[in-house]
């Protein structure tokens, strides 16, 4: 395992997946841990300017051009993961995982596609440790209301979501040893703590 790993967080809408990266992010600005923090969509400056339009709630994009927008914002992002691949700590809130939870396993877009351009993408570059988050329907939607505006990806049907979160798993289940599974159902405290305990073995 890096010292300096990519550390990424999974999950479904309402999973608790940003909220935990952002508990990570303090106690590497406590600890002064060196580290880069991206989300995707989003990241770098144009990326940020994809994740706008991807997100818009009067957007209205098929499914393919739904996956190239992704892949773009990847794109993006990736000079500045290279800059720092191996040399900080780096927490991404989504990436490769969610392409194919979202775009394959939610709306059926072939997963070779996806594989192939990823590949791509990424060449060398490998996440070592992932955080999957998982929430029950009751939990998802709750959360969901209390947000102040909702984008696109807020919007979709419980059976969406129910497909996407099985995607999630189902990959979590080729790599156990890189993954964690998050209850985020459970106590926030005691899920924090959970984290935050990896996170230190992670980096140590």
């Amino acid at each position: 395992m890096s010292k300096k790993p990519i550390i990424v967080f999974e999950g479904i809408e309402g999973s608790g997946k940003s909220h935990h990266i952002k508990i990570v992010s303090r106690y590497f600005d406590k600890n002064k841990v060196k580290y880069l923090r991206i989300r995707e969509p989003g990241g770098s400056l144009n990326s940020e300017k994809i994740r706008k339009l991807i997100l818009n709630k009067n957007s209205n994009f098929n499914v393919k051009t739904d996956l190239l927008l992704y892949l773009a914002a990847r794109s993006e992002n990736i000079n500045l993961i290279k800059k720092y691949y191996k040399k900080r700590v780096i927490l991404i809130d989504r990436f490769i995982d969610s392409t194919i939870a979202y775009q394959h396993y939610g709306m059926g877009v072939d997963i070779k596609i996806i594989n192939i351009i990823n590949k791509y993408l990424l060449k060398n570059i490998k996440v070592n440790f992932t955080f999957l988050n998982v929430v029950n329907k009751k939990n998802l939607f709750l959360r969901l209301k209390m947000r102040k505006s909702l984008n696109r990806y807020d919007q979709f049907n419980s059976s969406f979501y129910n497909k996407v979160q099985n995607g999630f798993l189902k990959l979590s289940k080729l790599n156990k040893k890189k993954y964690k599974i998050i209850d985020s159902n459970l106590d926030i405290k005691k899920n924090e703590k959970l984290i935050i305990n990896q996170v230190k073995k992670l980096i140590k």
